[in-house]
């Protein structure tokens, strides 16, 4: 029982401390795994803002806000399969009580006379959820292969188009300080020139020379 358990309330999420914690079905607290579930998407709003703050300093803000997004709709649809589950595991109990409840006054025996038959139809139950378990297992493990691929590319691309943007603008500053130096060159050459004009303006002509003495 204990392996259903975890199966079925693992979702995409890893829950470890439920897996240490948990021995049935039918003594889990499912009050606190709601609590457990409540403090993890808590726990995943505080980090995507955290992130949504760290895009705003970075270059290619988009990108890294479409990242942080991505991850927080990865974590808060884990939690809600997790919650899923949990009503499912709330409405499975509901129904049993109800049928054993209708079996006894059915059939008028005590319900120590019944034991037989509620142990058959509890086997039946975990063999349906176990299978059903293996089930979840396999698509959470798939899922999350999926989800790591992902982010993944979604690292390279950001990177790539990180490099691009530098790049291109690199490429921009070119003609940009390219002007700048001619600029500089036109306006060293027309002060040179006007330097020149105004010696020119200053030169003075050579007085006649004294007559010679007799």
């Amino acid at each position: 029982m204990k392996n259903i358990v975890l199966a079925l309330l693992i979702g995409l999420s890893v829950a470890p401390l439920w897996a240490q914690t948990s021995a049935t079905v039918g003594n889990t607290d499912l009050g606190a795994e709601r609590d457990r579930l409540a403090q993890e998407r808590r726990a995943a709003e505080a980090k995507f803002s955290k992130e949504e703050a760290a895009c705003y300093k970075k270059f290619a803000v988009e990108g890294c806000l479409e990242d942080a997004r991505r991850q927080r709709r990865v974590e808060t649809d884990n939690i809600k399969r997790q919650e899923t589950e949990i009503n499912d595991i709330e409405r499975k109990r509901r129904g049993a009580a109800e049928l054993d409840r209708l079996e006894q006054n059915k059939n008028g025996t005590r319900p120590q006379d019944t034991a037989d038959k509620r142990e058959q139809s509890i086997k039946s139950q975990q063999d349906r959820e176990q299978r059903a378990a293996d089930h979840a297992t396999s698509r959470a493990a798939a899922a999350s292969e999926a989800a790591e691929r992902q982010r993944e590319f979604d690292n390279k691309q950001r990177e790539h188009a990180e490099h691009e943007a530098e790049a291109a603008n690199r490429r921009a500053q070119v003609p940009i300080e390219r002007a700048r130096y001619e600029d500089k060159l036109r306006r060293a050459a027309d002060h040179k020139a006007d330097v020149e004009r105004h010696n020119a303006g200053n030169t003075k002509p050579r007085s006649a020379p004294l007559p010679t003495p007799p």
